[in-house]
């Protein structure tokens, strides 16, 4: 049996005559379209303490994740190197697993302390983050504000 790849577009209701008429060409070949398709799903948490961000890696080894932080930027990228294999090597006839690099920067708020080492560990294809948070932040505590 094969199985073919069915090949459609993003949006099929849009060629290029209505993109055209309408003037579109720009919006709809904007990055926010795409934006998503190469980057890791990431949930953000916030502790009273620090900042848990998780990405979902799967696929990465540990050494192929680098992390950083500088100007108020985190920025976690990762690159896995290809190995040409052919579909037909380990009675593979179709190969859909990819692992492909992805560049992710986010601007970090003021209330992260960047002096503090992040701590990161990653397990089972999730990268874990923990961002801690400066003493001014920490110290802050809810007022409760009664209402008359």
């Amino acid at each position: 049996m094969s199985l073919v790849k069915l090949n459609r577009k993003k949006i099929p209701w849009i060629n290029d005559v209505t993109t055209h008429w309408f003037n579109t060409d720009d919006f709809f070949t904007d990055d926010f379209m795409s934006r998503g398709a190469n980057l890791p799903a990431m949930n953000v948490k916030e502790n009273p303490k620090n900042f848990e961000v998780e990405l979902a890696v799967p696929g990465f080894d540990k050494t192929d994740i680098e992390v950083s932080l500088e100007n108020d930027i985190l920025h976690v990228c990762a690159k896995k190197k290809q190995d040409a294999v052919e579909e037909n090597e380990n009675g593979y006839t179709r190969r859909e697993f990819s692992y492909n690099s992805f560049d992710r920067k986010l601007q970090m708020p003021k209330s992260v302390n960047q002096k503090k080492d992040v701590k990161a560990t990653y397990k089972n294809g999730i990268l874990k983050l923990q961002l801690a948070k400066s003493d001014a932040a920490v110290q802050s505590s809810k007022k409760l504000i009664e209402i008359a």
